[in-house]
């Protein structure tokens, strides 16, 4: 029968589109042989409360009513930008027994045999924390960007019908910067912790073979 798996895959505005995480996970769970039965999808911050957002209650009705294994999410930041609503999410999970993948990072919060995976849980609550500290950061960054170009150039409103500065697309190119090397930090961050999850992972596999 192999393992059912359920997907879900989350955008910050409308703007923006979640096919390609859509397809990502198709592929993968087919190179892997997964019965991927339905992925929900939705387009909102992944700060908002668990109750607001209808492709988290959508998911959580299915899984009441269906047998799933395991739930995928590209990132663990798909799933939630606040560690607090993001761990209602896999305490819902891991009280049903579905362990949550994330496939960028090849963790999960539940072992094989149903018990939870105290490490991958510890590591996902970490990824977490640097995801939330990533979207404070850029809301620090900007009201401090902001405050700050109004009062270096509040008295300057020259060529410009709206009042706004002639120099304001140097100003945003540089807060665009800093933004930039913020969301990078935050990336290696990640990428260490993945490190640090694989490299236990295997060493704890060598142990129980040896």
């Amino acid at each position: 029968m192999g393992i059912t798996i359920i997907g879900i895959c989350r955008v910050s505005s409308l703007e923006q589109s979640y096919q390609r995480q859509i397809d990502e996970i198709k592929d993968y769970c087919e190179k892997q042989g997964w019965n991927l039965k339905r992925i929900f999808t939705n387009k909102i911050s992944g700060a908002t409360k668990i109750e607001q957002r209808s492709e988290i209650m959508e998911m959580m009705d299915y899984i009441k009513n269906n047998h799933v294994d395991k739930v995928i999410a590209l990132s663990v930041d798909r799933i939630g930008r606040s560690v607090a609503e993001a761990s209602k999410i896999i305490a819902f999970l891991n009280e049903h027994k579905v362990s949550l993948y994330i496939k960028n990072y090849n963790m999960e919060t539940l072992n094989s045999d149903g018990s939870i995976n105290i490490m991958g849980g510890f590591l996902m609550n970490l990824l977490l924390s640097v995801a939330e500290w990533e979207k404070m950061n850029i809301r620090e960054r900007l009201a401090s960007g902001y405050n700050r170009y109004r009062k270096l150039h509040a008295d300057d409103k020259e060529n410009h019908p709206l009042g706004k500065p002639k120099n304001c697309v140097k100003t945003a190119e540089q807060y665009k910067a800093q933004y930039q090397k913020g969301s990078q930090r935050c990336k290696n961050m990640q990428e260490k912790i993945s490190v640090l999850y694989q490299h236990i992972h295997q060493r704890k596999h060598c142990d129980q073979h040896s």
